[in-house]
């Protein structure tokens, strides 16, 4: 397996979506998580989500030990998020807290409540959890497709338009780059009629390598996936790492869009922990003033890894950010867990 070895790119050039795995790279750990939102019961069901975790050393010669594995199930119902059921597996009791509560503002610190010292720990457990709000929130966008998408008054692949009042939406200009003042998406909710980003067709992530990612499920018509692969190997007295993001919508047809993507590569200084590099490229994203955020991953160089979801909830806010990208960046907080991971290895 090649050290050299990276993400292909599609012909639509440099921001592109991914169009496959790179090779387990000698010496590394992989972790790969997966979240799949499916409403069995129709677009205003409950939402069941499976999230799947995995963290993959690969040793000096090529050959691979699971070091971590971890599955969350949890319903959700529409559009409140209030859960109705949670469990893992490996089965976790402390889990119990958090059925009939909300998974959307103030889950993460529930989820420290009730499992203390699992973020810190840096876990794949531990992420798949943290990524459960925003995989659910995201999940929405299926409803949205069902009623604009193909087939429903939506011509092509360019950006279409569904009739539905702004409601509270408004009040989230300038969160982020995509709901900028003046932009796309808040000019459309201003106007009551909110844009449809259908997505381009997404390339498969397969790679020969039958461990390249953990077993994910089948896809389903009409559900989402959110995808995440983090890779960590030493070079030199420091560590490269690469985070690779996407959100994409699987049509009633069966065909996978791309929603989002996001690849961010990082070194960090063996010694200190602190980021050396950092830098983001997109490969898909909804509107045209969303790339502007790429910029903000350059914010990492010279702060530590550790603590990084707080750091990034307080401080990466307004149109220079991105909320996707800042989840991204987010599951770079556990780069020490999986240094730590590999250097234990022998």
């Amino acid at each position: 397996m090649s050290q050299e070895a990276g993400v292909r790119r599609s012909v639509t050039g440099p921001n592109g979506p991914a169009v496959g795995t790179p090779d387990r790279r000698p010496r590394s750990v992989r972790r790969t998580t997966t979240h799949d939102s499916v409403r069995h019961d129709g677009m205003q069901g409950p939402v069941t989500i499976t999230a799947l975790g995995r963290d993959l050393y690969t040793g000096a010669g090529g050959s691979a030990t699971v070091l971590a594995s971890a599955r969350v199930d949890a319903v959700a119902d529409f559009p409140e998020s209030v859960l109705s059921s949670i469990s893992a597996d490996p089965a976790d009791d402390r889990l119990r807290a958090l059925a009939g509560t909300r998974a959307s503002s103030g889950f993460r610190g529930r989820v420290e409540q009730a499992l203390p010292g699992e973020r810190e720990s840096g876990s794949v457990y531990y992420q798949i959890l943290d990524d459960l709000p925003t995989a659910l929130l995201v999940s929405g966008y299926a409803v949205l497709a069902a009623s604009v998408g193909p087939g429903k008054g939506f011509r092509g692949d360019t950006p279409g338009q569904a009739e539905r009042p702004p409601g509270k939406a408004l009040q989230q200009v300038d969160m982020c780059a995509g709901w900028i003042d003046g932009g796309v998406m808040i000019s459309g909710l201003t106007e009551g009629i909110p844009p449809y980003f259908a997505g381009p067709a997404a390339p498969g992530l397969a790679t020969p390598d039958p461990l390249g990612w953990h077993c994910v499920p089948t896809s389903l018509p009409s559900s989402m996936r959110r995808r995440r692969r983090v890779d960590v190997w030493p070079d030199g007295d420091r560590y490269l790492v690469e985070c690779f993001f996407r959100d994409s919508y699987f049509r009633p047809d069966g065909a996978e869009t791309v929603i989002h993507e996001y690849t961010v590569r990082a070194s960090v200084d063996s010694k200190s922990g602190s980021f050396g590099a950092c830098s983001a490229e997109y490969g898909a994203l909804p509107w045209p003033e969303c790339p502007a955020a790429t910029a903000s991953a350059g914010r990492l160089v010279g702060t530590p890894a550790a603590g990084l979801r707080s750091r990034v909830r307080e401080e990466f806010t307004g149109i220079s950010t991105c909320t996707h990208l800042n989840d991204t960046l987010r599951a770079l907080a556990d780069v020490g867990a999986l240094i730590g991971a590999l250097e234990s290895q022998p």
